[in-house]
This record gives C-alpha cells, structure tokens and sequence, in this order.
C-alpha cells in the first residue's frame, strides 16, 4: 500500500512560471529586448558567440520563440558549423519550427537591430539574472502550494525546497577559466606568506608534528578522509585533531557529529583536557578535591574555543552544505569535520531509490564540492568493510577497504586509515612495542608523500597525543621528570598542609561550581 506522501508525490509536477505568476498576480522578471539583442549579436558576429555561449542556456531565454532560436543556433555551434542568419533560418527549418519563432522576417529583424556587440556578455548576465528570479519565485510558489495541503510531509516539503534552491546554485553559478598571470600571482603570494610565516605549515596543522610534516597542514579545498574499523578511536582522534585546530591554533571548525550527541563529544574533550577519564565523570563518582580543582583548570580554555558543533540525526548533504555556508559566512570556520560519511542521507529521490552505493558516491563529490567552495578542508569520518578482519597477517586496512563506495578514494585528497596492532593482539613490530600505541596510515595523498606516523593513544581519555609528549602529560611547566631515584640518595615526603588551610576557600567555590554543573 503507498503512503500518502508517495501518491502526493506522483500526482504533484513541477508548476509552469504561467501557473506560478497567475498565482502571485505579477509580471515575472525578464529582458526580452536584451534577448533580442543577444540572439541577433550571436548571429553576426562569430567572437562575441564564442565569448558568450557558456555563459547562456535555453531555458534563460522567457519567450519561448527565442529559446528554439538559441537551440538553433546551440546545435550548430555544437556541429561547428558556421552560425549566422542564413544558417540558423536553415536550422529551423529543418527542426520544423521556422514558422513557430515568426519566420525568416524575425530573425532578421533580430540581426539589423544590432550595431555592435560589444556589451553582449554584460546582457547575458542579466539574462541569466533573470532567469534565476523566476526560478527562485517558481520554487518559492510552489513551496507556498504544498506548505497549504494538509497531506504534505512538512519535512519531505524542507528537503525538496532546498534540494531545488540549491540545484539553481549549481546549475547557474560557475567559475571562469584562469589565464596564468592571475593563477601564479595566487600562487607566488601563497609562497611569500609561508615564507613569512613562523609556521612551517601552508595549510591548517593539527598538532600532530609528524603527520603535519607529511602534508604541511590540511590544505583549503581538499578532502580527507579518514576510516577505521569500529572501536580503533576514528572520533577520538578527529575530536583531538579539531581541539588541536581550535584552541591552540586559535582556528573556529565546524563538527557535525551524525553518530554522539554535542553533550558526548564535550564530555570526551572535558576527560582529555582535565585528565580524568570519562567513566568517573559519567558515572557520578564523587571526585576528590584535588580532582575538582584538576577539572577546573584544565577545561578553562573549552567555554572560548571556536568549535561549533551540530549533532542533527540522519543530516542530508544539502542540509550540510546550507549549514557550512552559514557558518562559514557568520564564524569564518576554516575546518569541517563530519562524524561520519555513511550516516548521511543524500535525500530526495537518492535516498528512496535504494542504492546506496550511488548514494554514497554522490555524498562524497558533493563534499569535494563544498570544500573547494568554502576554501577549507573537510574531513569525513568513513567506516572500513569486514574485509579487513577475515585477512590473515597484521590486518592492516587498504584503500579496497573503503565501505559502500569507490568513489570515496577516488574523491578524496588524503585518505587516512587508524590501526592499532594491539586490538588485533600484536604487541610488538619493528617500531617496538605496540602497547597503547596507534599507526595513522596515510595511504593516499595527492600532494605529496604517503607513509605512517605513530602516535599514543590514551584510550581512558580518549585522546591522541604526539609519542614525544606523552611523558610530559600531568607535569606541571617547567618541570622535567626526576631521574635520581637511583642515585643513592634519600628521598623524604613531607604532608603539605596547603590544601587544607590556603585553598579551602577556593576548594569550597569549586565545590559549589562543580555542583550548579
């Protein structure tokens, strides 16, 4: 039996701008005599239709003589056959439509209205601006019709309305080609600033020296991806990367966690930064003093940290993309995290047909597109297939690995595998021990070297920390760890008294703080 919502959808059609239009009671925006004076451009001179042809569609023209006219002269152009007043009339009358856009006599009137066509891609432009309008106002219309009908899915009616606002965009919104000139200004000003730069990195590091070394940060407009079987710590180390990101590099990043709620996620960067695991913190264990004072300090950075977290369940790549937008324009994020790539719906007719390969492969390009759109990298969060686990040897993930789609690699700039040989009980290889260790494989980079970092991985705290600073966590600045205890000599321990006299105010203020939390 269908649903009501299928059957509205099959007896519902995209409505005409004339249905559109008797509805508002308006005149809908158009040039028709900047139409005439393109199309008669188009037909005399052969460098202004070289000029302009990528710029214009049939569909822009409002009067429908004129869109069978530029077809006409499209098809040709198309053919590489010369295009003019004799050809295009020619044209026409093959098509059987000669009669229909007013004869031979229009289309000359089209041609000897024009003197020059010096301007004609400045009244393409506003052809084109035209076009958008009535689009717009269409969509709008239609959106307003069925927000009316009672048998409508509200949130069905959402997705449609911005699937179709944002297909405008794509289809109507394209970069020009770049002559050399301006592309190596780009390029040479880009190396002036990193050479000027006390950073070693071009792009947006993530504290992991190493890692960083290998790709000279993240660089805008790229996407990686990053996959790992269940339980290897994808979200722990994303989560570090972008507390690494915003607060010590000062940077805002968008997350969009589809899988932990906002309030999980904080509580994972309140265990890493305080040092406190998150089963004491979830479970309501009552924490000493000195613990509650350890919580407050170590978190006074988080309340000011640029993070922007969306935890929307079963998020559409056009919702998004909206979003990016919108934060991009308001807190000028320079990262996107995505937690993670299969638990997005592609929405519309993608996510009812059923293949979800294809749904998937369309995800991924429409993420390449937003990273080169809003000039930031985006990391995706990928699942790897059971393949890895039926493997025999050190079960170490390839590219093949990757889930539902080979489209994900082959869009992708960076992808990075976790691996931890110890979950697999290999605790020893020819880097040493494997014991809380983690490998991040970079199996894939477009730009420049592929290889393996190694770093600690605190699974309690559900953080990732560079090897060469794990002995330096808990350690007060300043300090460096006690190497005498073998020296012979005598180590006595005074009870400090402080805690209970000097910071008993303070102890109370915490405690009181810690309870109002």
């Amino acid at each position: 039996m269908e649903t009501p919502q299928r059957n509205i959808a099959k007896r519902k059609e995209r409505i005409t701008y004339e249905q559109a239009f008797s509805l508002n009671g308006k005149t809908p925006p158009q040039a028709v005599e900047l139409e005439e004076a393109v199309l008669g451009a188009l037909m005399i001179d052969q460098n202004a239709l070289n000029n302009t042809i990528q710029m214009l569609r049939v569909e822009y023209f409002y009067r429908p003589e004129h869109q069978l006219i530029f077809k006409a002269i499209l098809t040709l152009f198309e053919q590489s056959k010369p295009v003019d007043l004799l050809t295009v009339t020619q044209q026409l009358m093959k098509d059987g439509m000669l009669e229909a856009v007013g004869g031979a006599i229009y289309l000359s009137q089209l041609t000897n209205r024009v003197v020059s066509a010096a301007h004609i891609e400045f009244h393409s432009r506003i052809i084109s601006e035209k076009y958008i309008q009535r689009e717009v106002i269409r969509v709008c219309t239609e959106t307003l019709t069925d927000a009316y009908d009672d048998t409508t899915d509200p949130l069905d009616l959402l997705d449609k309305t911005e699937r179709t606002l944002m297909e405008i965009d794509e289809k109507n919104f394209h970069t020009e080609y770049h002559n050399m000139q301006d592309v190596l200004k780009k390029a040479f000003s880009q190396i002036e600033s990193a050479q000027k730069s006390d950073s070693s990195y071009s792009g947006i590091p993530t504290g992991f020296v190493e890692l960083d070394r290998m790709t000279a940060g993240f660089q805008p407009g790229t996407l990686i991806i990053l996959a790992a079987r269940p339980a290897m710590g994808k979200t722990a180390f994303a989560l570090t990367m972008a507390r690494n990101i915003a607060i010590d590099m000062k940077k805002p990043i968008a997350f969009f966690s589809l899988e932990m709620t906002a309030v999980e996620l904080v509580m994972r960067l309140i265990s890493s930064e305080s040092g406190i695991s998150g089963d004491r913190l979830k479970k309501g264990e009552k924490l000493p003093d000195a613990d509650k004072n350890q919580l407050y300090a170590r978190t006074q950075a988080l309340p000011e940290a640029p993070i922007y977290i969306d935890d929307t369940p079963q998020l559409t790549i056009f919702e998004l993309r909206a979003k990016c937008r919108r934060l991009k324009q308001q807190h000028d994020i320079q990262m996107v995290f995505i937690d993670y790539l299969q638990l997005m719906q592609a929405g519309g007719e993608q996510s009812r047909n059923g293949n979800r390969e294809q749904e998937i492969s369309l995800i991924s390009r429409q993420l390449k597109a937003l990273s080169k759109e809003l000039e930031v990298p985006v990391l995706a969060l990928s699942q790897l297939s059971r393949a890895v686990e039926t493997r025999g040897g050190t079960k170490k993930p390839q590219l093949s690995d990757l889930r539902e789609s080979g489209a994900i690699e082959q869009d992708a700039d960076i992808v990075m595998f976790i691996y931890r040989p110890e979950y697999y009980q290999i605790y020893e290889d020819t880097n040493g021990s494997t014991l809380g260790m983690a490998d991040i494989i970079l199996a894939k980079h477009r730009s420049g070297e592929t290889g393996e970092v190694r770093l600690k991985f605190i699974k309690q705290f559900a953080k990732f920390e560079n090897r060469e600073n794990y002995n330096e966590f808990n350690m007060a600045s300043g300090l460096s760890p006690n190497t005498a205890f073998d020296s012979g000599g005598t180590t006595v321990i005074f009870d400090s008294k402080m805690n209970q006299d000097v910071d008993a105010d303070a102890n109370q203020e915490n405690e009181g703080m810690f309870e109002n939390q």
